[in-house]
């Protein structure tokens, strides 16, 4: 089966580059989408507690996707030869993703939204945390087809790519 780098990335090295470059990153986005919910729904002195586990997990994530993102960038990329728009629609769309989880840490840092207000913060919080969703999933889904459907063809001259070899200890 053919497959883009981005489910090929997740499919060698099992369980840890799944564990690595997914399951981490979706699990705390996940768990920050509900804290989110949570904050907002208990607004006042009752979203404390969840208030400040958003917060937590949004610095945490979007470091932690800083760290994924510059390994990426510095380790895999460079040595990619692209098997067409869906390969570079995945690979783009999750990498991408580290704009809006950074911003979100940046923002709970109070490194960016320094004059706004609480709700004007909160607005920007969901408008990055969406912006993080939906272009996660539209790594998932060009990921997960195969690239020749979208005109990539591995048989033509320097169409067809070694297997990744990206791995951690």
């Amino acid at each position: 089966m053919v497959m883009t780098h981005y489910m090929e990335l997740l499919a060698v090295n099992q369980p840890w580059n799944l564990i690595l470059y997914m399951v981490i990153p979706v699990a705390l986005a996940e768990a920050l989408v509900a804290t989110e919910f949570f904050t907002v729904f208990l607004r006042g002195s009752n979203a404390g507690g969840w208030k400040t586990a958003n917060k937590a997990i949004g610095i945490f994530l979007g470091f932690y996707f800083l760290g994924v993102f510059l390994n990426l960038i510095t380790t895999v990329i460079p040595t990619i030869q692209w098997r067409g728009i869906a390969d570079i629609l995945a690979v783009g769309s999750y990498l991408s993703g580290v704009i809006p989880l950074f911003s979100i840490a940046l923002l709970e840092l109070g490194v960016i939204g320094k004059g706004k207000s609480d709700d004007e913060k909160m607005k920007l919080h969901f408008i990055l945390l969406t912006v993080f969703l939906v272009v996660a999933h539209v790594a998932m889904i060009f990921g997960m087809v195969d690239p020749t459907i979208m005109g990539w063809d591995p048989n033509a001259v320097g169409g067809n790519t070694p297997p990744m070899q990206h791995k951690h200890p």
